[in-house]
Formats: structure tokens, sequence, C-alpha cells
């Protein structure tokens, strides 16, 4: 069982947020979705989340997004399993970047 959850926010939050020091935005999406189109942050695909954890550790935040917020929810989930990321505070951007579109 959890211990710990995620909050989910909006886009206007997320503006917000990512402003504050040792914040992070995790983009799950594929490269290829990525180098497409992004609004920034850090590109760790989903599949890769728990591989590349440790480029995690320096932020005390995290905000988790995708395309329409499907795999972040996943990505948010999964990284509250990892007992060295459970003192994180976790952000899901719901309905994902296309709102931003």
């Amino acid at each position: 069982m959890l211990t710990n959850s995620y909050s989910d926010i909006s886009l206007p939050e997320l503006k917000l947020l990512r402003q504050q020091p040792h914040t992070a935005v995790i983009d799950v999406r594929d490269e290829w979705e990525f180098e497409e189109f992004n609004i920034g942050g850090l590109n760790i695909p989903l599949p890769d989340i728990r591989a590349r954890k440790a480029e995690l550790l320096p932020y005390d935040t995290l905000i988790v997004i995708c395309t329409n917020g499907v795999r972040s929810r996943v990505a948010a989930k999964d990284i509250l399993r990892q007992p060295e990321l459970q003192n994180k505070t976790i952000y899901h951007l719901h309905g994902g970047i296309v709102e931003d579109v």
C-alpha cells in the first residue's frame, strides 16, 4: 500500500509550480513525441522510469506529464513505489499537455 500519494494539477498550476526551486518536470512520452513537441523538462519515457530514477534524486518536487494524462498517471504511481523517491512531492498534470495546444 502506498503511504504517499500524488496530486493532480492543471496546466496553469504546472506553470507556477515549475518555477519553484528543486522542481523537475518529467515528460514520460517517447523520445520522438518529445522531439516533435514539448513544454520543456526532462524526457524520461515511461518504460525507462525505474532504470533512470537516479536522475530524479536531486529534486524535491516532481511534476509528471504526458500527452493526455494516462502515461503520466502510471509514472506517478510507479515513482511512489520506489523507496528512494517516496519522500518526493509528486504532481501529475491532469489532462496532459494537449490542454496547452
